[in-house]
């Protein structure tokens, strides 16, 4: 990882923070920023294909069942509550080997479009570009 990407998700990970009320909390990701906001469903058994794109950041949050993620090389099991960081370029991958459906929630940061999803492996056949 270049120092810019470094430098980049260091800022987008200091950006999260948990703020205190009386009545309980909430939990800030991004502010005044260019972005896209998604809720992703994964079933069980299921993953999505491994992929790329050039032109946006994606920060995931895990939020229901802990779930299989790949960026770049690295390959774990994400934990309920854990951030996990895609750079704009990187190789990455979310599946759920667990036996309950799982969520992330995934905050895409740049210019977004579907159409600059590169697939470079896909389990349900779909096209390398879509």
């Amino acid at each position: 990882m270049s120092t810019d990407t470094e430098a980049l998700e260091t800022a987008r990970r200091e950006a999260v923070f948990v703020a205190e009320r009386p009545w309980g909390q909430f939990q800030q990701f991004v502010l005044n920023q260019v972005c896209t906001v998604k809720v992703i469903t994964v079933e069980a058994g299921h993953r999505l294909s491994l992929q790329k794109h050039g032109e946006r950041d994606e920060m995931w949050q895990v939020l229901d069942v802990p779930l299989d993620v790949q960026v770049g090389e690295k390959q774990w099991t994400a934990q309920v509550g854990e951030i996990v960081y895609t750079p704009a370029g990187s190789l990455h991958r979310l599946g759920n080997s667990g036996e309950k459906t799982g969520r992330i929630l995934e905050i895409a940061f740049g210019s977004f479009d579907e159409a600059d999803i590169e697939r470079l492996h896909d389990d349900y056949a779909r096209p390398e570009q879509d």
